[in-house]
């Protein structure tokens, strides 16, 4: 088929190099002409494993082209992707500002029939006004349908849950629709959940907001762990072996953050008020997620006293690893808490640190690895579980510190073995 993917950001770019390489031909627009031409010269701006090689091989193939032309992209293509930011607004509701001028630009576009499908995380009842705004200025009535096809890519492994879904969302409104997009992801072989658009479009927003809960859930338990002197990761697996439960999304640590989980949850709050309905689960969600940043805090002060003019050196800046993104990262909020305090700062990511120089502010200094990073501190700080991290020399560690004392906001070391190895170590629910 002939795809239009509109927005290439993380999901965009993903979604439409993983179509191309199906054997699709792909078109890729994005307003940005500073990361259209990058992405004419092969270069990425973002980092996400294996997407430099599918798409340099799919542009060989010349499967995938990349454009800032709509007008272009619409009328070379029979189905359309709306994969556009949806950033929160101040009182957490989704801006769709960038949603209605994509339908706009679509609907004076398009030649012919179209298939025109959301793949943003939107609210529901989105597509309606994608509809309404379509037919608006589609001044010739030309025919079109709409669908809802959300997304469930993970960074860091985006191209894999791409190519390997545990199911594929289709809400539409017409045979017409389903058939093209059954057709489209019929060399998958995954499970298609066929629904209505409204379906569809809550099915995303509550799957997100529900694993938002088990990590704030799995957090609250933490607490309550260091304060009875239980371990929480025995208490995750023992948990996780109920089939009913299962053990993903129940690792203790500094909470969730990223494009999504925060955005997503915000939204579905937003949208539940608007409905009539007090989704005070989810505030609850919030609230924990937001309170671990201090529990870290008060982790570290019981280790160094005093944090003013003390030096810390943060490991992992990008909000998960395998991934550059640092929106809505905890490492920002801990380091700004951190400078209030008075500490010096010192951190080192391996994909996200120029990211990081662009949205900090503050005497940060930028390391070129671990060690340096541990070089003088009083203390190290794990934020993002990066596996480089789980294979350091500590032995070496150790001698470069000012004070042997680890916060691992990840639980990604053994207490036991950080003991025996003379540091004073902290975890998140480890008694």
């Amino acid at each position: 088929m002939n795809i239009c993917i509109i927005g290439s950001g993380y999901v965009g770019l993903v979604t439409g190099a993983c179509f191309a390489d199906l054997g699709n031909k792909v078109i890729c627009i994005d307003n940005d002409e500073n990361k259209v031409g990058k992405l004419q010269k092969g270069i990425m701006p973002i980092y996400e494993p294996g997407l430099d090689e599918l798409v340099k091989r799919n542009k060989r193939e010349k499967r995938i082209y990349f454009s800032s032309n709509l007008k272009s992209g619409v009328k070379k293509s029979d189905v359309i992707f709306i994969a556009v930011g949806t950033p929160s607004k101040d009182n957490g509701e989704a801006d769709l500002t960038y949603v209605e001028h994509v339908a706009k630009g679509i609907a004076i576009s398009m030649p012919s029939y179209r298939l025109i499908v959301e793949k943003s995380t939107v609210p529901v009842n989105t597509g309606e006004w994608v509809s309404h705004t379509i037919r608006v200025f589609n001044k010739r009535g030309i025919k079109f349908d709409v669908a809802s096809n959300p997304e469930f890519l993970r960074e860091g492994s985006a191209i894999k849950d791409f190519m390997h879904p545990d199911r594929i969302v289709l809400g539409v409104e017409s045979r017409r629709a389903r058939d093209i997009l059954v057709e489209l992801y019929k060399p998958l072989g995954s499970t298609m959940v066929v629904t209505d658009i409204k379906s569809a479009e809550l099915i995303k927003h509550a799957s997100n907001s529900f694993l938002a809960t088990k990590i704030s859930f799995i957090n609250a338990v933490s607490d309550i762990c260091d304060r009875v002197g239980a371990d929480v990761e025995c208490v995750a697996k023992g948990m996780g072996l109920d089939k009913r439960i299962g053990r993903e999304f129940l690792d203790a640590g500094l909470g969730y953050g990223g494009s999504c989980l925060p955005k997503d949850i915000s939204a579905f709050i937003n949208l539940a008020e608007k409905a009539g309905y007090d989704f005070g689960i989810l505030k609850e969600v919030q609230k924990v997620n937001h309170g671990q940043k201090m529990i870290l805090l008060k982790k570290i002060e019981a280790l160094l006293w005093n944090i003013s003019k003390k030096t810390i050196g943060v490991l992992g800046l990008s909000f998960k690893p395998d991934t550059d993104d640092v929106r809505d990262a905890p490492s920002l909020d801990m380091i700004s808490i951190l400078e209030k305090e008075g500490a010096k700062i010192k951190v080192y990511d391996p994909a996200a640190m120029a990211k990081v120089k662009q949205a900090i502010k503050g005497r940060v200094e930028f390391c070129k690895d671990a060690y340096e990073t541990a070089k003088e501190s009083d203390c190290l700080l794990v934020i993002t579980e990066w596996n480089e991290f789980k294979e350091l020399d500590f032995k070496r560690i150790k001698k470069l510190m000012r004070q042997p004392v680890i916060v691992d906001g990840r639980n990604i070391y053994d207490p036991a073995e950080m003991k025996k190895l003379g540091f004073r170590y902290a975890g998140i629910g480890r008694g």
